[in-house]
């Protein structure tokens, strides 16, 4: 018997994200000065409301298994949610609970892909989509959009399905390019799906975090026909800035949802006790206050990235309208050198910015678009002027 680990361990990518950020942590341990923008991580504290309820659980002794697809009270806040902000109906038992929106995500994929399926995914994208995909067995297929402002061509979603097609992973607002997807367009891919019988699998996790004139577009709001055959994907972790609580939902049909959670119980069982109560806290307690409060900081921090970005010379970006990222283009930069060291790639050019000036950024390529880089700008409005001086810096260094 052979000792070798699995072809899908051994084809899988690890998370290119998280791999930065721990590198820049290690470095802050070690005392280097890292400003880190690699993590999609609010640095906010979670909402009172949400500390207030994890505590009391705890002295309540909720610390016990709770039903596999979350407790009650949390799932019809969650159908409440909804209704309040969408004017969708949707009962608890169309809700899933589980630990964080990433294991959500796979036990999704798990519950609706079989070997051979093909999954089309707009790219930019987020980096554990695809493998995800890959560990279910089934196939990306990739629709560029850097080319169109970030946002899907529903004529090059059209010429990517196939009758293979099983589903389209959606991401608006998007990380990492920040896109927010109009009603025009989602309304085109809902049409497309209903004409070829596919599935649309809708990660909004960033639906709250949108800036200026964009308004998020909840696709079941502009194309009600596709409710039978759309899963949303959310969580507690970008606009309650619960990121370590570890809560994400699912949120559809009662038949996927079903599914979901018996994949998940033969995983996690369920999600943590004390963080499902701290969640229902945060969605009775701090809906209307500490998101916006959160919403609005993260705009002003948007705006002081825009006006610094734009006095930086040979590098372009689209201007995002949700989220907390932009995705920045090096291409003018790549194929010259800072110091001895040649800039051939994207990945290159951020392993030298964290080794030089103590900047971590996660290089594009992660996300399917090689030449660029991600900045998370979920940081205070000190951190971002620094580590964009020293990034300036950096780029007037190159040669």
């Amino acid at each position: 018997m052979s000792l070798s680990l699995s072809q899908k361990a051994a084809n899988l990518k690890p998370s290119a994200t998280l791999a930065v950020g721990a590198l820049a942590k290690e470095m802050k341990r070690e005392g280097k000065p890292v400003i880190a923008f690699s993590q999609g991580e609010p640095d906010f504290v979670s909402p009172k409301s949400a500390l207030d309820a994890g505590i009391e659980a705890i002295n309540k002794g909720y610390t016990h298994y709770t039903a596999s697809n979350g407790i009650a009270e949390l799932r019809e806040a969650i159908s409440a949610y909804y209704k309040k902000h969408f004017n969708l109906d949707y009962s608890a038992n169309d809700v899933v609970v589980g630990a964080g929106a990433k294991p959500v995500l796979y036990a999704a994929m798990a519950a609706i892909l079989d070997p051979g399926d093909e999954v089309i995914v707009p790219t930019p994208a987020w980096v554990s989509y695809v493998e995800q995909i890959r560990l279910c067995g089934a196939r990306e297929v990739l629709v560029e959009c850097s080319d169109t402002g970030n946002v899907p061509s529903i004529e090059r979603i059209k010429a990517a399905i196939t009758p293979k097609t099983k589903c389209i992973l959606l991401n608006s607002p998007n990380n990492p390019t920040g896109a927010v997807y109009g009603p025009e367009t989602m309304k085109g891919i809902a049409k497309l799906a209903l004409e070829h019988d596919f599935i649309i699998l809708n990660d909004e996790i960033y639906e709250r975090l949108v800036y200026g004139n964009a308004k998020f577009c909840e696709i079941l709001t502009v194309c009600p026909e596709v409710k039978d055959r759309t899963i949303n994907i959310n969580g507690m972790s970008k606009a309650f800035a619960m990121t370590g609580w570890r809560i994400g939902y699912a949120i559809g049909p009662a038949k996927y949802i079903k599914a979901i959670g018996s994949i998940q119980g033969h995983l996690t069982s369920n999600a943590c006790s004390i963080a499902q109560y701290a969640a229902l806290g945060a969605l009775r307690g701090s809906d209307d206050t500490d998101v916006e409060t959160m919403r609005v900081a993260f705009g002003k921090r948007r705006d002081l990235v825009f006006s610094i970005l734009d006095a930086i010379p040979d590098i372009t970006y689209i201007k995002p309208d949700g989220a907390f990222y932009v995705l920045i283009d090096l291409k003018k930069l790549l194929g010259k050198k800072h110091g001895d060291v040649v800039l051939t790639d994207d990945a290159t050019f951020c392993s030298d910015l964290l080794k030089t000036k103590y900047v971590a950024v996660t290089p594009g390529s992660a996300f399917f678009a090689n030449g660029t880089l991600r900045i998370a700008y979920a940081n205070s409005e000190d951190e971002i002027r620094e580590g964009l001086r020293r990034f300036a810096e950096y780029v007037s260094e190159i040669k």
